[in-house]
Order: C-alpha cells, then structure tokens, then sequence
C-alpha cells in the first residue's frame, strides 16, 4: 500500500488542548445543570406525597406515586387546563392570520415612515399590564365578557398582533424581493406569491413568532386573575387554589406546573429546527 493512500492521522492533542476541551466541557455540564435543576425538582416533587415534598433534608430515593396527577385531573384543575389550551391556541392562530398579512404589506409598502409605524406598534407591549387592567375590566363589564374564554382572546390578541407584526416584518425585510418579482412576471397574483413563496420562505420567523405569541397567553396569570372568574379560569391562576387556609399542598401545586410546563416544551420540540433559525436570523450578515 502506497503512502499517498494511507489515512493522515492527526496530531496528538497537547496537554493544554485536552485542559481546555475539559474546562468547557465543564462549564456546559455546569450550566446545563443549573438550567435543568428547578425543572427536575418541580418533576420529582409532583411524584412525591405532601409530606415528603416538604421533608428536609430531602429524600432522593422514593416511591414516585401519581396520585397528584390523578387528584388534579379529577378536580377543577382539568377544566383549567383545557381553558388555557382553548385560549393559547386560538389567541396565537388569530395572531398570525391578522398580523403576518399586515407585517407583509408593512414591509413591501416602501413607506418612508415604515420603521415609525412599526415602532409605533410595538409601543403597545412597552406599557405595564396593570396599566390597562381597569380598562379592559370596565369595559369587559359593560357588554359582559367577564370570565369569557373571547374575552381573554380578545385581550391577548391586542397585545400579541403589535408583536407579530414587529418580529413577521423584521424576516420579511430579509427575503429576497427577486423571487417575489419573478413569481409576478410568471403570472402570479400577489395572493399566490405571498402563500406559495414568502410565506414558505418565512418559516423560521412563524415558528418563533408563534411560540412568543403561545407564551405570553399560556402563562399569563394577571389578566387571567382579574378578568375571569369560575368558567374561564387559567391553569396559572388555578394553581393558587392548592394554597389555602388548611395548607398548602405541594404535590399537586408541583403536578400543576409540571403540566402547565409540558405542552411549552412539546411544542418548542416540535418546531425546535425552525425556532433556532428563527431566533438566528439577521445576527450575521455577508
């Protein structure tokens, strides 16, 4: 065998190589547990009894149970949890289908004052929630949306549209214009250029708009508190019942949040791929 068709073997790493592989190895692991930390224990508490959820110092080998799960499912916590489902996924589809027509036509319009307008749009986000509380509290009152699964769409669709339309017209202005033009000249109408080529182009930028949109409606607590009473209660706003005058019960307020966790991370699983993209996109350029 020639020498031309021996494989080259790399170099031995020096010692000062394999001290720095091993420091950031280090450093991941150290970062990765102290992000995964909270989440774990939340996990191990919902499998725990009360007693032994509170136990100090406290007990790493146990019995998981499931009773917690069950307890909530059985309970009101249920009909919470297919609320916030209800309202999260028709407030973020809302979201889209009005905002990301109108971050296009924002961003092809070619209006001098484009980027004012849009800023002037996501100036609704600025303020405080607390700040339109009452607002939407008298006027929910008035023509009687209280404790209304639309009237917290409503709510959340006002708050999220700014925001769609933010980020949708921020990956919008980095597409390419030349396949658009060139889908024109073949003959097709605006409406078959925006689905068939920019809307496919976009897709990073939907999966992370939409999961933004989805957030800020599943874990909402303080609209959900002031506007809802008993019919449209939240999963958040749920889980402050299991904290009353008798106790407060930890396993089931840990099931709760490890289900209102669940979905969240289901989805951003899901459209992980795009998310990274999404997240990504415009930070280099060239």
């Amino acid at each position: 065998m020639s020498r031309s068709s021996e494989t080259p073997r790399r170099p031995p790493r020096g010692p000062r190589k394999r001290l720095g592989a091993a420091l950031l190895y280090g450093q991941v692991l150290v970062l990765l547990a102290l992000t995964l930390f909270p989440v774990l224990w939340l996990v191990q508490m919902s499998l725990k009894t009360d007693i032994e959820a509170i136990r100090m110092p406290p007990k790493l080998a146990f019995s998981p149970t499931g009773e917690n799960y069950v307890a909530l499912f059985k309970g009101k916590f249920a009909r919470s949890f297919g609320n916030s489902t209800v309202v999260s996924v028709a407030t973020t589809l809302l979201s889209l289908l009005l905002g990301v027509p109108a971050a296009y036509a924002l961003s092809r319009a070619g209006l001098r004052t484009d980027r004012s307008i849009a800023l002037w749009i996501l100036t609704t986000r600025m303020a405080p929630p607390i700040a339109f509380a009452i607002p939407f509290f008298l006027a929910y009152r008035a023509v009687g949306l209280i404790d209304t699964l639309t009237g917290l769409v409503i709510i959340y669709l006002t708050f999220n549209l700014s925001l769609v339309i933010w980020m949708m017209r921020t990956f919008f202005d980095g597409l390419p214009r030349s396949l658009e033009e060139a889908a024109a000249i073949d003959g097709a109408s605006p409406l078959s250029v925006f689905l068939r080529i920019t809307l496919p182009l976009a897709g990073p930028g939907l999966a992370t708009t939409a999961i933004f949109c989805f957030l800020f409606a599943w874990n909402d607590f303080f609209f959900a508190l002031v506007l809802t009473r008993s019919k449209a209660q939240m999963a958040p706003v749920a889980i402050v019942n299991f904290m009353n005058y008798e106790g407060w019960e930890w396993g089931k307020i840990a099931g709760g949040g490890t289900m209102i966790m669940l979905p969240v991370v289901l989805f951003s699983l899901l459209v992980r791929r795009y998310l990274i993209r999404g997240l990504t996109a415009g930070a280099v350029k060239g």
